[in-house]
């Protein structure tokens, strides 16, 4: 079972920018499911305090937010402890790699505003169900590398809000208090998993988003077929069974794909099947401007082959800008 769970985990790893053969010596130690979270824990702490300059400094820290991250993906009595210390080690990685990043915070999301004072546009980041803005740094370094500003955010029962906030079925009008926030004109969303429906849902209802992309996000969800390790999840996010199954029923972009009209990517791994789930392949057909992208072989969140989508998703949403 442990040889399985790091197997399974092994992707989204590697595809949150961990090194793959750290990871191997890493997970070498995990002898039960029960080992994963205080392993992943200790691989943080190692990298916290790891010495250097400050250059050096701040990737380590950033290293230790995604095994602190990584850590949250087993349930743990210290889930909550693990949550905040990875944004906590982002923000100071951050501080050092690049000082003009700065924490916004609302009554309802928390997130890092990365990139130039002057942007093209802003990429919103939304992560989804049992992820966080500390994921998908590597998908952020992307989008810096093209010239925008990037804001990754912790909404609710997420990340650095998970101690303090469930899952809400109105997450649209929590991106549009994030994009007051940020004061921009012109704005993206990325949502990954969960966090494509979310992102979808917000461009349909909030006409200031002029591009969009979603990675492996459903487009309805049946709660009697998720998957138990899914629904045990999402309860312990909604806060009961009942939360869970009242939210589950209200993810579902059939009314709200036609309204959806922006440019509009959409991305899938073709190995990523979840009874229960219902891929976004319908978004891509019926939302006037969208496209699909199916990666053959790619699993969830297609971590296994990053190459395939990434580039072509960074090049959409900033030339979505132009």
């Amino acid at each position: 079972m442990s040889a399985e769970l790091v197997e399974a985990l092994f992707s989204r790893a590697t595809g949150a920018g961990i090194d793959p053969h750290d990871y191997r010596r890493t997970c070498a130690e995990i002898a039960t499911p029960a080992d994963w979270a205080p392993v992943c824990a200790a691989a943080a702490a190692r990298y916290r305090t790891a010495p250097g300059s400050a250059i050096t400094r701040g990737h380590h820290l950033l290293m230790a937010a995604r095994w602190s991250h990584l850590a949250t993906l087993v349930p743990d009595e210290n889930h909550v402890a693990h949550a905040q210390a990875a944004d906590f080690a982002a923000e100071q990685g951050l501080s050092l790699l690049e000082p003009t990043a700065r924490r916004i915070t609302g009554p309802d999301f928390t997130g890092i505003l990365r990139g130039p004072a002057d942007p093209a546009g802003t990429v919103i980041v939304v992560p989804g169900l049992d992820s966080s803005k500390d994921e998908f740094h590597v998908l952020a370094d992307a989008l810096l590398a093209r010239g925008a500003s990037v804001f990754a955010m912790d909404g609710p029962g997420q990340g650095a809000r998970v101690a303090t906030s469930t899952l809400t079925s109105d997450y649209p009008a929590v991106v549009s208090a994030a994009i007051d926030a940020l004061g921009v004109v012109h704005v993206g969303v990325v949502g990954l998993s969960l966090g494509g429906y979310y992102a979808a849902a917000a461009a349909a209802r909030d006409p200031r988003i002029t591009v969009a992309a979603i990675v492996s996000g459903p487009y309805r969800l049946d709660w009697a077929a998720l998957p138990d390790p899914v629904r045990d999840v999402m309860t312990r996010r909604a806060g009961s069974p009942a939360a869970a199954a009242a939210f589950a029923a209200t993810v579902d972009l059939t009314e709200r794909a036609p309204r959806l009209a922006c440019p509009l990517l959409v991305v899938d791994g073709g190995d990523d099947l979840i009874p229960g789930v219902t891929d976004a392949a319908a978004l891509a057909q019926y939302a006037p401007n969208g496209r699909y992208l199916r990666v053959p072989g790619g699993d969830h969140l297609v971590g296994n082959n990053q190459q395939a989508w990434l580039p072509a998703l960074a090049d959409h949403l900033t030339q979505g800008f132009a």
